[in-house]
């Protein structure tokens, strides 16, 4: 930690006189606070990008779900839902959203209503339940129950996807052929079962996926590097698109979560060894989404089944931005023309940077809990995070200056929770018929491209303005304007008992004072950086000092809880507050 040596000191004689008094039963050595690890592409940020502005992502994803669930919207391209009868898969009525708005593919005019997105419903109903709104009664209606059409039965390949049938494959969506289409829904899916354990007809469809991973891991034997698996046949298969060895990573994702919820060992053994066969690649193959959740899945192996994984590659082929096929995929680090662009995920050189909205949230998804089980990388995160939250303002029409956006006259028809799909650096685009002159940034969308009949509308991404919920559950706005609170918690799905934990990253030149809301009950304070407690017998309000450009880690803990170490963890009562207490970073 970077912090001069008088308050270094003054931290360290009270932390130290905190901790002993907090230790009723077991005596403890004092551990040294956590070193950090850099991430070359974050260092490279700027601490403090400009213009900034964090958007109240908690409040803009509680708006989204009001109107878009909403059947009895109005106005042109609305609503953006509708009823699907066709009853593929299960014997019910499902729903179906918008992928774009105005999508000529879509709607129940269209193809019997039955072409719709698993990206786009499953993603806003965890987007949705992420801030607190119970999805599976809203109005009389139980839209994760829907969900289960999704579980593709009647193909025999026994697990979410995109779409609910192969007849609508040649529309879009990736049916069947691209492999993070395959596997992402049963990601999201996982998360959203968590919210309602409780689900009938859920245990089965999660049982039969983790079946379905752990199956093809075995048959794939450390081999991921395919297009797409057959889950139907379990054969591999190969064709025009990147093979995608980072379905590793989201079979290592499914079978761990799988795993804290059955406690089937072979599930455990699954998720080890798709683990292993993306550690054990040689070049980066980051595809699309997954890759970052191998980095979660390690370091939480690491903390809880007592694994050493070194997944510093991992991360570092989530920001690199040189995948061996999918060229220049990555993190963006860039300032077009005056607006910092630095965090938002996708493409590092197409037309000369071009990041999308629902990448960029989901990627918060996992690295965000990661720092909970491994705190090295909490001033790596936490700087990242505050350049991609800031960044990601710009997809919204209302936040980017009209001069800057594709179809600044058409925005009014996006009630404000609608984003861009992408945002793009190049002044000259022209692909599908639609020729740009605009200084960049330049908020756009790839809709026109997915259909000849889509109109200019369709750059608005119904499907990713709809995963703002991750943000929404993991950003909170601190009194110093630019350090954010995260909420180490909100997306770590699946996990044991645990306190209320938080990280604070401080980007400024200068110690700064924070103060946060703790509750009415009284608590002790833990920060898992400096590997000490920083105060007790706290309600309310409570002030604490961060140093410059670096962070802190705290949870909450019961005032009366007795504190312990066993195996390195460090116990209050029967709750690990820190995994890696006597580590030797």
């Amino acid at each position: 930690m970077k912090l001069n040596n008088h308050y270094k000191n003054i931290v360290s004689l009270f932390c130290l006189s905190l901790f002993l008094s907090s230790c009723k039963t077991t005596k403890l050595e004092i551990a040294s606070p956590s070193q950090q690890l850099s991430i070359k592409r974050i260092d490279a940020m700027p601490n403090l990008p400009k213009p900034f502005k964090i958007l109240d992502f908690n409040e803009l994803a509680k708006n989204y779900d009001k109107l878009v669930y909403d059947p009895n919207q109005t106005g042109d391209y609305w609503p953006l839902n509708w009823k699907d009868n066709s009853r593929k898969n299960y014997d019910q009525e499902t729903f179906g959203i918008y992928t774009a708005m105005g999508d000529a593919r879509q709607g129940k005019e269209h193809y019997d209503g039955i072409f719709h997105e698993s990206l786009a419903s499953i993603g806003s109903v965890l987007g949705s339940s992420l801030v607190g709104i119970n999805k599976s009664n809203q109005n009389g209606e139980n839209y994760v129950g829907m969900l289960k059409n999704y579980f593709n039965s009647d193909v025999k390949w026994n697990i979410i996807m995109n779409n609910t049938c192969p007849e609508v494959a040649q529309l879009g969506g990736g049916y069947a052929r691209d492999w993070w289409y395959d596997v992402y829904p049963n990601v999201m899916f996982y998360a959203v079962a968590d919210f309602y354990p409780n689900e009938i007809g859920y245990e089965s469809i999660l049982r039969s996926v983790a079946d379905k991973f752990y199956e093809a891991d075995v048959v794939l034997n450390g081999n991921y590097n395919y297009s797409f698996f057959n889950y139907a046949t379990m054969e591999p298969t190969k064709n025009w698109i990147c093979t995608q060895d980072d379905a590793a990573a989201g079979h290592a994702f499914v079978l761990y979560s799988a795993y804290q919820k059955f406690k089937d060992p072979k599930y455990l053994k699954g998720a080890k060894s798709s683990l292993e066969a993306l550690l054990n690649q040689k070049e980066n193959t980051f595809y699309e989404i997954l890759m970052p959740f191998g980095a979660y899945v390690a370091a939480r192996l690491n903390a809880e089944q007592g694994t050493n994984y070194d997944f510093s590659k991992i991360i570092n082929w989530t920001f690199d931005g040189d995948p061996a096929c999918r060229e220049g995929w990555g993190v963006l680090v860039d300032n077009w023309n005056g607006y910092d662009v630095s965090g938002i995920v996708g493409s590092t050189t197409h037309n000369g940077g071009f990041g999308f909205l629902m990448n960029t949230f989901d990627t918060m998804w996992p690295l965000v809990p990661m720092v909970r089980y491994d705190q090295r990388y909490a001033n790596a995160i936490g700087k990242w995070m505050l350049n991609a939250a800031n960044a990601s303002r710009l997809f919204y029409p209302y936040e980017i200056p009209d001069e800057h956006q594709t179809i600044p006259e058409e925005k009014i028809h996006t009630k404000g929770v609608i984003a861009y799909e992408g945002l793009i650096k190049s002044s000259h685009y022209e692909e599908e018929g639609l020729y740009l002159d605009l200084k960049a940034p330049v908020a756009i969308g790839d809709g026109m491209k997915w259909n000849k009949d889509n109109p200019k509308v369709s750059q608005f991404s119904v499907y990713g303005s709809g995963h703002v919920g991750i943000a929404g559950a993991i950003i909170s706005r601190t009194n110093v304007e630019n350090i954010l609170q995260l909420d180490l918690l909100a997306t770590d799905f699946y996990k044991d008992e645990a306190y209320p934990s938080y990280l604070y990253y401080n980007p400024n030149p200068e110690v700064k004072e924070v103060t946060i809301s703790t509750g009415n009950q009284k608590i002790k304070i833990y920060d898992a950086i400096q590997r000490a407690f920083i105060a007790k017998n706290i309600t309310g309000e409570f002030t604490f000092k961060i140093a410059n450009e670096n962070s802190a880690l705290l949870v909450f803990v019961p005032q009366n809880a007795k504190i312990s170490e066993k195996n390195g963890k460090l116990f209050a009562d029967n709750v690990v507050i820190d995994y890696r207490y006597s580590a030797k970073d």
